[in-house]
């Protein structure tokens, strides 16, 4: 980019084109500092204005400083550009060979034409086997990649799988069972024996003796049983004409919310996720170089005699 593109559209008045001596170039790498990444994002999403290119440049030519953020030509990124990376006006990509993992191929592919078309180009290596094969069935491999997305490990019915997801999955089934719980408004209506509750702390008992055996289905039943029970008591003991939801977007002082957003709060026996990415907030971290008070191996000699 540095050296032979830049020499390349240095000649394009050769060809009838505009001349550019200048091109404006950025990275998303590991080398870049937490900090210096919403700067480039910013800059990604910045289009290009032939007046506001033209106020820049005047300003470049007097010596004046630059603050306006400019559009980028071409970002080098590595593979963190997968995830996260919403820019509409990423168009074109070239990969440098075919990734270890297809999801990762298909994650880092879908950045570009969001909003618009957009192309992509693999460059593969003569010199790689791996490479050679994508080569020689790229057009099948394309046209059926998603069956050859890597299956993941799951940890099912583990006790903190219990804990941030059977609440979410419980009340999904109970309210897609029928219309009669359906409606954000029929949350208190519920009935300890009705067919729909039961069939779905079966569906669930069954698939977690399936899974993990009979010790975890019982783990199950009981959490659910606890689950219900905290249900039942909201939805008998409302007081002033309350109205049981499952939620709400407005405070009137009558509405209880059933279902409470997983955020910075602790964590109750109706939280749901929004999304599988965020199970936990953000902690921070203090490093100290101070060395641990039980770490007897990193004391000085004059403390150890």
């Amino acid at each position: 980019m540095d050296d032979d593109i830049r020499i390349r559209l240095g000649k394009m008045d050769s060809r009838g084109l505009a001349k550019r001596l200048r091109i404006n170039l950025e990275e998303l790498t590991s080398r870049k500092d937490s900090t210096d990444i919403p700067v480039v994002l910013d800059r990604l999403e910045t289009s290009f204005d032939p007046v506001r290119e033209a106020q820049i440049k005047a300003k470049r030519k007097a010596g004046e400083k630059v603050d306006q953020l400019e559009p980028l030509d071409v970002l080098l990124a590595t593979n963190m550009i997968s995830v996260g990376v919403d820019v509409k006006r990423l168009g074109v990509m070239a990969v440098t060979g075919q990734p270890k993992n297809t999801a990762e191929y298909i994650q880092a592919t879908s950045r570009v034409g969001r909003t618009f078309p957009g192309i992509v180009f693999t460059v593969y290596n003569w010199a790689r086997p791996r490479d050679l094969s994508h080569y020689e069935r790229f057009e099948h491999y394309h046209a059926t990649f998603y069956q050859h997305v890597e299956a993941l490990s799951l940890t099912p019915f583990a006790p903190r799988a219990i804990d941030r997801g059977l609440a979410a999955l419980f009340i999904s089934l109970v309210r897609l069972a029928g219309r009669e719980f359906n409606g954000n408004n029929q949350a208190g209506r519920i009935e300890r024996n009705h067919p729909y509750i039961q069939s779905a702390i079966n569906t669930i008992c069954d698939r977690a003796n399936l899974v993990a055996g009979t010790e975890t289905q019982k783990l199950v039943k009981q959490a659910l049983e606890a689950k219900l029970d905290i249900w039942l008591s909201k939805a008998q003991n409302l007081i002033g004409g309350g109205i049981l939801k499952y939620q709400t977007d407005k405070r009137d002082g009558l509405t209880i919310e059933l279902l409470e957003s997983a955020g910075q709060g602790i964590w109750q026996e109706f939280t749901c996720l929004n999304s599988l990415r965020n199970v936990e907030p953000t902690v921070g971290l203090i490093f100290q170089d101070q060395v641990p008070d039980d770490d007897f191996s990193r004391l000085p000699q004059a403390m150890k005699e």
